[in-house]
């Protein structure tokens, strides 16, 4: 098994959830939740805490499948932080790297859910992760991972940068998901990827970065920047290339979603607990359409996380020939 470092956001996630007043209503191209006015009170059916971010998300992720899984991130000795750190203990990640801020909450989203329909808005307040800038490499000198998985810093291209070229210069290879604050940064983006073994973006991320229209055109330019890419594409699946094999999967079921929160770290997160194990690039990438489908059929953000012993059943996958 492998050692993995997660950097990346840690949060409570304060679910409100409702099964009329929260009914979403399209104006247009978007949606609001429409019964709820301004000034008015609403009665709620229910309200559930949990707990999510990238970084604890991934990490309890890689905990699961016997990974030695330690995380990267900053919390506040508040309610939500400790809720934050029971949760990890009992979760079997390493939180002795975890940094306390005294000035700022912990992070909190307050999701406003419709059980019906499993749409959901989220309120956040980052708090304690709004910022990364207090993290050195050296906080990877005891640890000596084997990789480091990287979601969201929240736009700070300077600790990104600091961490890659670190890993790259201590043989730790480097998994990244981008988050909106990094993409609007293209060209400083762009310059890291050097730096990144795995690339995980969906397609619209992906037409940030490289040029191109369908996922192939999108994955042929990525991989000129980085060796494995991975492009997801919602319902219709996505695209991944290696530098050997290009494989055009579909989704693993299509089932009910319950809460979406969560669904793009447990895929990544699910392909390289899978990866790092040894397992091929193709049973990664199934795993991580399995996983992430789990996760959307439970609510919370990492309850539906997979061990990877699971039974899995075949999915739409085919190899594309060059």
């Amino acid at each position: 098994m492998a050692r993995i470092v997660s950097l990346g956001s840690a949060l409570q996630d304060i679910y409100l959830i409702d099964h009329d007043d929260l009914v979403p209503t399209n104006i247009g191209d978007a949606a609001i939740f429409g019964k709820v006015i301004v000034g008015s009170k609403v009665d709620i059916d229910r309200i559930s805490y949990e707990v999510g971010g990238g970084g604890i998300n991934s990490a309890i992720c890689f905990s699961r499948h016997g990974h030695e899984a330690v995380i990267l991130g900053n919390v506040s000795r508040d309610p939500a932080g400790m809720a934050i750190l029971k949760t990890l203990d009992r979760e079997c990640v390493d939180t002795s790297y975890l940094k306390f801020l005294t000035r700022r909450t912990t992070g909190t989203s307050v999701v406003l859910l419709d059980s019906k329909s499993g749409e959901r808005t989220i309120l956040t307040c980052r708090g304690a992760s709004e910022q990364f800038g207090n993290f050195e490499t050296s906080d990877l000198d005891s640890i000596n991972p084997d990789w480091l998985y990287v979601t969201t810093l929240r736009g700070d291209i300077d600790t990104l940068e600091k961490f890659f070229k670190y890993a790259k210069k201590n043989g730790i290879r480097v998994m990244y998901n981008p988050g909106v604050k990094e993409l609007e940064k293209t060209k400083e983006l762009a310059a890291l990827l050097k730096y990144v073994d795995v690339l995980l973006v969906n397609k619209s991320e992906a037409s940030k970065i490289v040029p191109g229209v369908t996922l192939a055109e999108l994955l042929y330019h990525l991989n000129n920047y980085v060796p494995i890419a991975i492009i997801t594409d919602g319902a219709m699946g996505g695209i991944a290339g290696n530098g050997e094999k290009v494989y055009r999967f579909g989704i693993y079921e299509d089932t009910p979603v319950k809460d979406a929160t969560g669904a793009g770290d447990a895929f990544g997160s699910g392909f390289l607990a899978h990866f790092s194990s040894g397992r091929s690039f193709r049973d990664s990438l199934i795993f991580a359409s399995a996983n992430s489908t789990s996760v959307v059929g439970k609510l919370g953000a990492n309850k539906g996380l997979l061990y990877g012993h699971e039974p899995l059943h075949p999915m739409p996958i085919q190899e594309i020939k060059s």
